[in-house]
């Protein structure tokens, strides 16, 4: 399902799907869904879906699931360490990406263009 279920609130029953969104990626699949508890407070379930390998015979694939439920009072925390984890993985990328770009182009030299500490001899008289 994706995009917004158009059910009547008042006619949908606790833990029913009120809004989904899918994310493919490979082997992988990710259903984020706002669902409703018995109390009425909304959630978050979110699931990856996981090929883990094709039955051997004629039967369906095997997938292997993981579910998180975040609740609305933990999602603002949530999204603010979510979101600076993924600042830190691409800033952190695009570092590596850059002194493996210096590294192939200056080859096995200090990535600051200097010598290395066994190329330097100083000989100094008095």
């Amino acid at each position: 399902m994706d995009g917004i279920n158009n059910q009547p609130q008042e006619s949908r029953a606790s833990g029913d799907i009120l809004f989904s969104k899918t994310v493919k990626a490979g082997k992988r699949v990710y259903y984020i869904d706002v669902k409703r508890d018995t109390k009425g407070e909304y959630y978050l379930s979110m699931t990856e879906s996981k090929r883990v390998k094709d039955a051997p015979d004629a039967r369906r694939p095997v997938f292997e699931k993981h579910k998180l439920f975040l609740y609305r009072e933990d999602m603002e925390r949530f999204q603010s360490a979510f979101n600076e984890a993924v600042a830190y993985i691409n800033h952190t990328q695009q570092e590596d990406s850059d002194a493996e770009f210096l590294r192939s182009t200056l080859g096995d030299e200090d990535l600051t263009g200097g010598i290395r500490d066994s190329e330097l001899k100083i000989d100094i008289d008095f």
